[in-house]
């Protein structure tokens, strides 16, 4: 069945994170962020040189899904151009919020695993969260 495939996705993101560990470079830029509902953290730690991703990284304690999460974003936006990183955000919201794709040429990768999390209304803040921390540091 599709959804246990999808499980076992998220699961094995949230055990072996991938891009876990901190980037020292002093080109970083970095964010703290703590989900307000359930008191998940991450520290996301992000390179940008030419307005591409070259490096991205986080560190945090929180529940399978907002590890996972974080996991599979950092995966997807590496190497990635700033204006396809802002697409891929806003996709993944619509996704999370709406249960739905609005651009389905873009390519969600393993994040789509967690589509799933839409009929779970106190869990969107948990897929949601390394997401949001990213559009601050990017916004800084």
């Amino acid at each position: 069945m599709l959804s246990d495939l999808y499980r076992k996705v998220v699961m094995d993101h949230a055990r072996y994170r991938r891009n876990y560990g901190q980037l020292t470079d002093s080109t970083v830029r970095h964010i703290h962020y703590k989900n307000p509902t359930c008191g998940d953290v991450i520290t996301l730690y992000i390179q940008i040189k030419q307005e591409t991703v070259e490096n991205v990284a986080f560190e945090g304690e929180g529940c399978s899904i907002s590890m996972a999460s974080s996991s599979m974003m950092t995966e997807l936006i590496k190497g990635k151009q700033l204006n396809t990183v802002y697409a891929l955000m806003n996709e993944f919201e619509v996704l999370i919020k709406k249960g739905e794709r609005e651009n389905r040429e873009l390519d969600l990768g393993d994040a789509e695993s967690l589509e799933g999390v839409h009929k779970l209304r106190a869990r969107h803040n948990c897929a949601l969260m390394s997401w949001q921390a990213l559009n601050k540091v990017l916004r800084q």
